[in-house]
């Protein structure tokens, strides 16, 4: 284990502080949005900017690192993460925030595909599974790490700004100061709607909507608990179980996948995040207690949902293949998270906060019932066909970009022979 993580452990340290100040910067902004007094609307463009500057970046920060190289892109990205950041703690203005969030999102398109494309240089087929598993868990670790850290600090003061910036730049530093050779160009990121519909309607259909819904409770989850009354340490705590559960959720949904039809999960899951949802928006709970339980059950279901439509997507798909289906449908799933908190900021403007769940049920009723029509059009792939059920780094922490298929397991066995 040591003898694997060994070469890339300066860069997975790295990552982590990349991904503390993420998960800290993204929760302290609606947090201390919702304090000034930001509409839900203001608040919910908060996310569709950083989503859509982080889909533009998938596309064209490829370009940018191809003109200048890895080492100075990666320091360029980060120091106008952390200029922005510092920024939004000065400029306490929402059109501000808006501009800065957008270019946020476009620079940790960039940060993210040069760590990817880096662990992905250093791994070979021995160790590659376990770099990769290492790789999500950090990303988790960081982004569940830095929402825990705002209760530290007054938010409405720049202290917690100014702990953000810190991280960026430490996080700067393994890239910098590596002796290291350079990775090879990244790739670009091709989108195929025709090809993924005729791949797999359910798949792609259902992980828009699967984006959308994540986009919305991502981006105003926060925001939820603020305006229900929770404290900020609460609000931490609820946002924070919700990927801890979709986490542990993944590897006993992904076992029940590979034994049946993966549609039946995919609604099965589907409905229960629904009913979660709705349960929420019925019961109203008033203590945080309730809150967080459902909130868990919610977490749980909804994010298991993003590995078993991508693990059905290449069960249809040819093995050579895999990196260009998987990479269409995470772009989807961004689009995704920029349409769910356009939707549901002027929804809880309009119905209140706990309408939030009725937009993340709405979507998840979609996509059980669309499962259901699709498994009674087309015969499952026998079991004996299909490939292993991988968990999916997307489906709790946004943050991952089409250059991380590289670095999956499936992605190496493409090549091999006999395949």
């Amino acid at each position: 284990m040591r003898r694997n993580l060994l070469p890339v452990l300066a860069l997975l340290c790295g990552t982590l502080f990349l991904f503390l100040g993420n998960g800290l910067q993204g929760l302290l902004l609606p947090v201390r949005g919702s304090q000034e007094g930001y509409s839900n609307e203001v608040l919910g463009l908060l996310g569709t900017t950083w989503a859509s500057g982080f889909v533009i970046g998938c596309f064209v920060a490829p370009n940018v690192v191809r003109r200048i190289g890895h080492v100075r892109a990666f320091s360029g990205f980060l120091s106008l993460i952390c200029l922005n950041v510092l920024l939004t703690g000065l400029l306490v203005d929402q059109n501000t925030w808006l501009v800065l969030r957008a270019i946020t999102g476009f620079c940790t398109a960039g940060t993210s595909m040069i760590i990817e494309s880096w662990l992905n240089e250093r791994a070979t087929p021995e160790n590659r599974g376990t770099i990769f598993s290492f790789y999500i868990s950090i990303t988790l670790l960081g982004v569940v790490g830095g929402q825990l850290m705002v209760p530290l600090a007054d938010v409405a003061t720049a202290t917690l700004f100014m702990v953000c910036g810190i991280l960026y730049s430490i996080a700067a530093l393994p890239t910098t100061l590596s002796k290291a050779a350079s990775p090879q160009p990244l790739k670009r990121a091709r989108l195929d709607l025709k090809a993924l519909f005729r791949n797999s309607p359910i798949s792609c259909i259902g992980i828009l909507l699967i984006g959308t819904a994540n986009g919305a409770y991502g981006t105003l989850g926060a925001v939820f608990g603020t305006r229900a009354g929770l404290d900020n340490g609460a609000v931490a705590a609820m946002v924070s179980i919700t990927i801890f559960a979709g986490a542990i959720m993944q590897f006993p949904a992904g076992r029940l996948s590979d034994r049946m039809d993966r549609r039946y999960v995919l609604a099965g899951l589907s409905a229960a995040a629904a009913l979660a949802g709705l349960a929420i928006v019925a019961i109203r709970p008033a203590d945080v207690y309730g809150i967080v339980v459902l909130v868990a059950i919610y977490g749980a279901a909804a994010n298991a949902l993003y590995p078993i439509a991508v693990a059905h997507a290449n069960d249809f798909a040819a093995p050579e293949d895999f990196v260009k289906v998987s990479g269409g449908l995470l772009l989807l799933f961004g689009i995704g998270t920029i349409i769910g908190p356009t939707l549901g900021g002027p929804v809880m403007t309009w119905a209140g906060p706990y309408a939030l769940f009725s937009v993340t049920a709405g979507a998840h009723a979609l996509v059980a019932i669309y499962a259901i029509l699709r498994a009674r059009k087309r015969a499952p792939v026998p079991a004996a066909d299909r490939g292993a059920y991988t968990t999916a780094a997307a489906s709790t922490a946004p943050h991952v970009t089409p250059e991380s298929l590289s670095l999956d397991p499936r992605a190496a066995s493409e090549t091999q022979p006999g395949r």
